[in-house]
């Protein structure tokens, strides 16, 4: 799926009632363009789609399960979120990162990562932290049965909370506008066994330092944790290269 979507003529129509999706990526009616959306960035994120795939819309249509219109709207959000590109001659793509925006995306994200940690280790309260907790225990369950896609939803959870916690509204979006460039690539950086423990093992001294409430500790924890996320993103990226040169 990820090479064989395939862009389509711009004169295209709406094509008829949405038929049944087909490859376990349908989304339920009534569909609003908002829940289109969640489902490419998943397909994105999980590599149903890969970077510089080439979208096509009736085949997105038949794989989702819905109709042309809500998939256009939510091409447009994605497109804004820069998770697709409009090339010339090709049409709409999975954007296509380079080293350089990876480097510097997930520097700034450790920033931000950090600087939410610290802050969350001040204002959260016991309920909260009982629920990063129960979070991290079902985290750990989808690690011990190998089950990526489970864990990677937990693991983003574990993040989107810690971020929330922090309670400042402006670190919250400019965090969100990064975070969606490189989900996919975070989610890719796992398949290494070894970088998938150290990934494991630092999310439990994230937990300890919230208990704590020690702020310097989980900052650093943070910062050290996205830039191990950078290191096994661009380990990834060599190896995908090798049997392209």
């Amino acid at each position: 799926m990820a090479t064989g979507i395939l862009h389509t003529k711009s004169d295209d129509v709406e094509s008829e009632a949405a038929k049944p999706g087909r490859g376990g990526f349908a989304v339920a009616r009534p569909v609003l363009h908002e829940t289109v959306a969640n489902a490419l960035r998943k397909m994105i994120v999980e590599g149903a789609l890969a970077p510089g795939a080439r979208l096509n819309e009736r085949d997105l249509c038949a794989v989702l399960g819905v109709s042309r219109t809500p998939l256009r709207e939510a091409l447009k959000v994605l497109a804004a979120e820069g998770l697709i590109d409009h090339q010339p001659n090709r049409g709409a793509v999975v954007a296509v990162m380079s080293a350089k925006d990876i480097c510097e995306t997930f520097d700034l994200l450790g920033c931000l990562e950090s600087f939410a940690g610290e802050l969350a280790c001040a204002k959260s309260t016991i309920t909260d932290l009982n629920e990063l907790k129960a979070l991290h225990y079902s985290m750990l369950a989808c690690y011990s049965r190998g089950d990526l896609s489970g864990y990677y939803e937990y693991n983003r959870t574990i993040h989107d909370r810690i971020n929330l916690l922090a309670g400042n509204d402006v670190l919250r979006q400019t965090y969100l506008a990064l975070n969606r460039r490189v989900e996919g690539l975070r989610f890719r950086s796992n398949h290494d066994a070894q970088k998938w423990a150290r990934a494991v093992a630092e999310h439990g001294q994230m937990i300890e330092a919230l208990e704590a409430r020690d702020g310097p500790r989980m900052a650093k924890l943070m910062r050290q944790h996205l830039d191990e996320k950078k290191q096994a993103v661009l380990v990834t990226l060599r190896g995908d290269a090798e049997p392209a040169a």
